[in-house]
């Protein structure tokens, strides 16, 4: 019996259901999105990228992200939202802008590390500029290695990874641009 729990810890811990750390996760550097199949929490790594965790904490205490689309969703790759210029879904989705915008705040210098690019891993996005970072992220739905050390990680999913799996994915030949996409509902820094 013993051995079936640590293997069904293991598997747990390796489809992004359980972290050793969820339990110990400071409730100020954890960030909950909610979308239409349920919340999704996320641990802010402020060690990391300390300008990042605090600007995505500055905006979703504003109820920024409220709302705003996953505008750019690539299966096997990432779901890319945060776009508080255009991408609000409530005041004027501009699908032919969503991507394009940011916050009225200053971009932000790079922070990159040496944290692999793997499920579950947020990373901001920015232009072919490194320090062009600005409100937008992106979550990973699988490993891509071609990402270390080029976006800056900011944080990791602890838990309700099975809904960020649900997110509607874009048209392949539109470079994932997704025509009536699924939203944030609603962003909160905190369980």
């Amino acid at each position: 019996m013993k051995f079936l729990t640590t293997l069904a810890i293991s598997a747990l811990l390796a489809f992004g259901t359980l972290s050793a750390a969820n339990a110990q996760v400071d409730p100020a550097n954890t960030l909950t999105i909610t979308l239409k199949d349920g919340d999704v929490v996320v641990e802010l790594l402020p060690d990391v990228a300390p300008e990042h965790v605090k600007r995505i904490k500055e905006l979703a205490e504003a109820g920024k992200y409220d709302n705003v689309a996953f505008h750019r969703v690539i299966d096997g790759f990432m779901a890319q939202t945060g776009d508080v210029e255009f991408g609000n879904m409530e005041k004027g989705f501009n699908p032919q802008r969503a991507g394009t915008g940011g916050s009225a705040m200053p971009d932000l210098k790079q922070e990159f590390s040496d944290i692999p690019y793997e499920t579950g891993v947020l990373g901001m996005a920015r232009s072919q500029n490194p320090d062009s970072a600005n409100s937008q992220f992106f979550i990973m739905f699988n490993e891509y290695p071609s990402l270390n050390g080029q976006y800056t990680v900011f944080g990791r999913v602890i838990d309700g990874m099975e809904h960020v799996n649900k997110i509607k994915r874009g048209s392949q030949s539109a470079n994932g641009a997704v025509e009536d996409p699924d939203r944030m509902i609603k962003v909160r820094v905190g369980k």
